[in-house]
C-alpha cells in the first residue's frame, strides 16, 4: 500500500509562513488593514519569557499569540511604534493538526492567525467565524 505522506516532510519554518502570510493576504481587506504592518512571525514553541508571562508550563499549549499595541491604545501623536507582531508556533499547531485530523493545515493556520489577531482587536468568535468562512 502506498501512502501519501510516504515522501512527506514536515513543515518547515519557511513552509509555515508560506501559508500564513497566503491566509492573510486572503482575509477581507477591512481585517487586514486593521492590523497595519503586522509582521507574522514563525518559531517553534514559544519561548520561556512568553510561557512563564502567561503562565504556562506546556509550551505545546500556546499555539500562536499577538504582540502589539491595542488600536484603543494607538494615537497618530504617538512615536513611531515598532510593528505588531503575530507569532505562530509549529510544533504546537502540527501537533493540534494530527491529534484533531479534520482540517488542513491550511485551514488550522488561518483559524490561529485570525483569532490571535481578533482577540487582540476586542472581536467575538463569531465575528472571528465570520472572518474565517470569508476567506477564499
Amino acid at each position: 500500500m502506498t501512502s501519501i505522506f510516504k515522501d512527506q516532510l514536515a513543515p518547515s519554518e519557511a513552509d509555515f509562513l508560506d501559508i500564513a502570510e497566503t491566509a492573510f493576504s486572503s482575509l477581507p481587506e477591512a481585517f487586514r488593514q486593521l492590523c497595519g504592518n503586522v509582521v507574522i512571525q514563525i518559531a517553534d514553541f514559544a519561548d520561556e519569557e512568553t510561557l512563564k508571562a502567561l503562565e504556562m508550563e506546556n509550551p505545546y499549549e500556546l499555539t500562536g499569540l499577538y504582540h502589539g499595541v491595542d488600536l484603543t491604545e494607538k494615537s497618530l501623536m504617538d512615536p513611531a511604534a515598532m510593528p505588531d507582531h503575530v507569532f505562530l508556533y509549529r510544533l504546537p499547531v502540527l501537533l493540534e493538526w494530527c491529534e484533531r485530523g479534520d482540517v488542513s493545515l491550511g485551514d488550522l493556520i488561518t483559524h490561529v492567525l485570525v483569532h490571535e489577531i481578533g482577540h487582540h482587536f476586542g472581536l467575538s468568535d463569531d465575528d472571528m467565524h465570520a472572518i474565517e468562512d470569508s476567506v477564499d
